[in-house]
């Protein structure tokens, strides 16, 4: 067998792998039920302009992901696997695309290695998993990225390719896309004295591509929703970046543990090829290592003095990370690979050593019976990635150094896998599909349904429907204000509605339902799960 033969058979196991276990897992709060919701409605209602999540006008984010999924939804429809299949289909071209960057940068090892690293990083991995924007927006800021290093090599054709990036990743998740972009150029040419770049732009034919794609959509919901240029790009650009009204403020430090963590299984060897990025390797006047040290620093400290933090805001980093890594694992000092192999290993143990104590994180809301199962995978998954970390060693000790990288890959792989589909066994608590099921059958077309005090951003998707908030606000003010119809802001009012229908559900919260039994509300109980209660007005 070939090595092209057996680069490929190894490409179509990962996919296998990747793909595979969409389906396994039920949507969990918020994003996931969050982001399959509003293509849901936007395959009912056929108006691919303006977003409506449970029946309200939505404009935190662009509209890129909300229509491939739409799509999904009408060619396969609606699933868990087809609402994870744009953030895994994208995270699977994001390897591809390190692959042939790295091949063409720094040679057909580092193609292997790339592909290798990135696939098996753990906060990559987990993202392509999980339904959300952020790995939509990696994939094409990395196409943006790779698109512009490739056309530093004279074909400008590829500086087409990053224009086009440059727009999708927008309607991805926004305008940050050129803040990232803008800032990492304009900081290599001044810290390299480097203004090559510049000269190799395509102003002429990328800079109209690029408003042929990004720019359509947003004058189109302008137009429809006045109201969109303002909060979308002041309260959810500059607000958010600049005041802590999105209430995710944390502390500038709150990326370092979680890029630690995320890089794993690579973290150190990845820290390493960072420091050794900026020595200039080649003559040639356009340093591709320098400026991919520049996006990861950039990516890194921008979202770091943001006032509002979200663990996968770093994401866009690790194919940067991954390419520098790839082109410096072969000629890393093999006593250097043994020893971040040796810390990994002690990390692995310390991981199975200590995830029976998961167990005692049973509480009422996630009981034992969800909890214990999920130790026992966690259990397994570490001792998966022990194995496979000690054979690596193994592989090192004996210069089998790229036999040893696919193995650390495949078992980190596994076992980052293992994880997330263990944590299955806490979707009761976690997701609304339970409670849902129980409930659907009893539900008519004519019935109202309810969400008093609370909101569960999954339960929409597994009830099929729309349902009328009650005193509850959150990201749906702008929507409840330009559509108040569609709510109910105090209690009172609900009662009088409840008492006026003839058939209807309430979802609420465990306290909410004993407030309501105690004033002798009618009701009765038609569904329970650890977090929340559905009642039902009782019928004759």
């Amino acid at each position: 067998m070939t090595v092209r033969t057996r680069f490929i058979a190894g490409l179509l196991a990962l996919a296998l792998i990747w793909f595979g276990t969409l389906d396994y897992r039920k949507l969990v709060r918020p994003d996931e039920g969050r982001y399959a919701e509003i293509p849901r409605e936007m395959a009912l209602s056929g108006d691919w302009v303006t977003p409506r999540l449970n029946g309200l006008k939505y404009f935190e984010k662009p509209p890129l992901q909300y229509w491939a999924t739409t799509a999904a939804f009408k060619i396969f429809g609606p699933a868990e696997w087809t609402a994870r299949l744009w953030p895994a289909l994208t995270g699977f071209l994001g390897i591809l695309l390190a692959g042939f960057t790295a091949r063409r940068l720094f040679g057909p090892t580092a193609a292997l290695y790339a592909v290798t690293i990135l696939s098996s990083s753990l906060l990559y991995l987990a993202m392509a998993q999980i339904n959300a924007v952020d790995m939509g927006m990696c994939f094409f800021l990395e196409a943006a990225v790779c698109g512009f290093l490739l056309a530093q090599g004279g074909n400008r054709r590829w500086m087409l390719a990053a224009w086009a990036g440059l727009a999708l990743a927008v309607l991805s998740k926004g305008i940050v896309a050129l803040v990232l972009t803008g800032g990492t150029l304009i900081l290599y040419s001044i810290l390299s004295r480097d203004w090559s770049p510049w000269r190799r732009f395509e102003w002429a034919r990328g800079l109209p591509l690029f408003l042929l794609i990004a720019v359509p959509w947003f004058i189109a919901v302008s137009l429809a929703n006045p109201e969109f240029p303002r909060f979308f790009f002041i309260h959810e650009h500059f607000e958010r970046f600049l005041t802590t009204v999105h209430r995710r403020y944390q502390p500038f430090w709150f990326f370092v543990p979680l890029l630690l963590l995320g890089a794993l299984p690579w973290t150190g060897m990845a820290l390493q090829a960072l420091r050794q990025a900026w020595t200039r390797r080649t003559e040639t006047e356009f340093q591709a290592r320098r400026f991919l040290l520049i996006w990861c620093l950039v990516v890194f400290g921008f979202f770091s003095i943001s006032s509002s933090k979200l663990p996968a805001y770093i994401l866009p980093l690790f194919p940067a990370l991954a390419l520098l890594l790839a082109d410096y694992l072969p000629r890393m000092p093999q006593r250097a690979l043994l020893g971040h192999l040796g810390l990994l290993a002690l990390v692995a143990l310390t991981g199975l050593l200590l995830s029976p104590i998961i167990a005692d994180g049973a509480d009422e809301i996630t009981p034992p019976e969800m909890v214990v199962p999920y130790a026992r995978v966690a259990a397994f998954s570490a001792a998966i990635w022990l194995a496979g970390i000690l054979t690596a060693f193994w592989l090192v000790w004996r210069q089998r150094r790229t036999p040893a990288m696919l193995t650390l890959a495949a078992a980190s792989l596994l076992a980052g896998l293992g994880i997330l589909l263990g944590h299955n066994n806490l979707n009761q608590s976690s997701s609304a599909h339970f409670i849902a099921s129980q409930v659907k059958p009893l539900l008519t077309p004519e019935a109202s349904f309810y969400s008093v005090g609370v909101y569960d951003q999954t339960l929409p998707f597994y009830l099929g429907r729309t349902i009328t908030l009650v005193r509850y606000r959150d990201e749906f003010a702008l929507g409840q204000d330009q559509e108040p119809d569609k709510w109910i802001p105090t209690e009172a009012e609900f009662r009088q509605r409840w008492l006026a229908d003839r058939d209807a559900f309430a979802f609420v919260e465990p306290d909410t339902y004993e407030d309501l039994r105690r004033s002798g509300f009618p009701m009765v109980e038609a569904a329970r799960d650890t977090r929340r209660v559905i009642i039902r007005k009782p019928q004759p």
